[in-house]
């Protein structure tokens, strides 16, 4: 078994520090700015492959973002650490929150577009996102309730309203993304947002839309749909 690389042991220009300051942040893996945060490894293992496992252990970006402090304290992330870790994150979801307030009104899909296309175009497997609405159709915050599923979105009514009730939203959007880069919704996708209107109708909390986002290409210039367009969300 081969000992772990370390850091030091890498060449200068391929440490993330250097790297972040000569490429620029977006050059690295979120397994590497997890390292610049952390410092320093442990016995064992680089301050990377600490990133690495903790990706690992909580599933996703999102998931560790919202982990309480006591459960950021595993091998290689100390007292110290995890208060780092959970301040980066906490300035990183208020920035957001600042930028969303003077959002336009959820109201068409070309302003849905407008706020997640860059992000959901860089996810290489399957994301739902639920956009928490106000009673003026005004953006509360978005949630993740699914990511990672290779062919389709898989879902629970439950894991979709769960945030709407608990942020008091007035109603929601759905938006998730087709990394094939075509739009077009599938029977699964189709049936699953009927499943979801109806759901919502029954809790008083109404589907607004549904936006899968894709690539531009020359049958879809757009790069998205949206089901509310094609008639399978109801309009208001």
């Amino acid at each position: 078994m081969t000992d772990p690389i370390r850091i030091q042991d890498l060449a200068v220009r391929d440490r993330p520090r250097e790297r972040l300051a000569e490429q620029g942040a977006e050059s690295l893996r979120n397994a590497e700015l997890l390292a610049i945060l952390l410092r320093s490894g442990v016995q064992g293992a680089s301050a990377v492959q600490v990133g690495e496992n903790l990706l690992q252990h909580f599933g996703t970006l999102d998931g560790l973002a919202r982990a309480p402090l006591e459960q950021l304290r595993v091998r290689g992330v100390g007292r110290d650490k995890a208060i780092a870790l959970k301040a980066a994150f906490t300035l990183a979801r208020r920035m957001a929150d600042d930028l969303r307030r003077d959002l336009p009104l959820m109201e068409r899909p070309e302003a849905i577009v407008a706020v997640m296309r860059d992000e959901m175009i860089t996810y290489e497997t399957e994301h739902l996102k639920v956009l928490l609405l106000n009673s003026r159709r005004k953006l509360i915050r978005v949630e993740t309730v699914a990511a990672g599923l290779l062919d389709q979105i898989l879902v629970h009514a439950r894991e979709v309203f769960r945030p709407a009730i608990a942020a008091n939203a007035h109603s929601i959007i759905l938006v998730h993304n087709h990394p094939s880069g075509d739009p077009v919704p599938s029977e699964a996708d189709t049936r699953a947002t009927r499943d979801l209107v109806r759901a919502g109708q029954l809790l008083r909390i109404p589907v607004v839309d549904h936006v899968i986002i894709g690539r531009r290409s020359e049958s879809f210039p757009d790069g998205w749909v949206s089901l509310r367009q094609m008639g399978v969300v109801p309009a208001e």
